[in-house]
């Protein structure tokens, strides 16, 4: 299922639950969230709502397009390994003890 909100906020949380848990229960338990833009700590909580919807029908919740505001979010509350975050991307570093020419 695609959502095509630009935000999961705490003012339309609640009807996307409906819509996920709709989904859901229809045996659709992919979503496509790569039109979020936005989203503050209630899309944490949908996610979680609709991950034990998809396990009581035996379903896995997966999960594409996730915006990196939702992964921060999923990490400081301790649940990222529930959800579908794009690994950050090794940059070099520069040691402190570098060679001098």
């Amino acid at each position: 299922m695609k959502i095509d909100a630009d935000r999961i906020v705490n003012a339309n949380a609640a009807s996307l639950l409906q819509l996920g848990e709709t989904a859901i229960g229809n045996g659709d338990s992919r979503f496509d969230l790569s039109a979020v833009k936005k989203c503050d700590s209630s899309a944490v909580a949908l996610l979680l709502a609709w991950e034990r919807a998809a396990q009581a029908r035996g379903l896995h919740l997966e999960l594409e397009g996730v915006p990196p505001d939702l992964c921060s979010l999923a990490t400081l509350y301790g649940v990222d390994s529930l959800i579908s975050c794009p690994s950050p991307q090794s940059k070099p570093t520069m040691s402190s003890s570098a060679t001098r020419a």
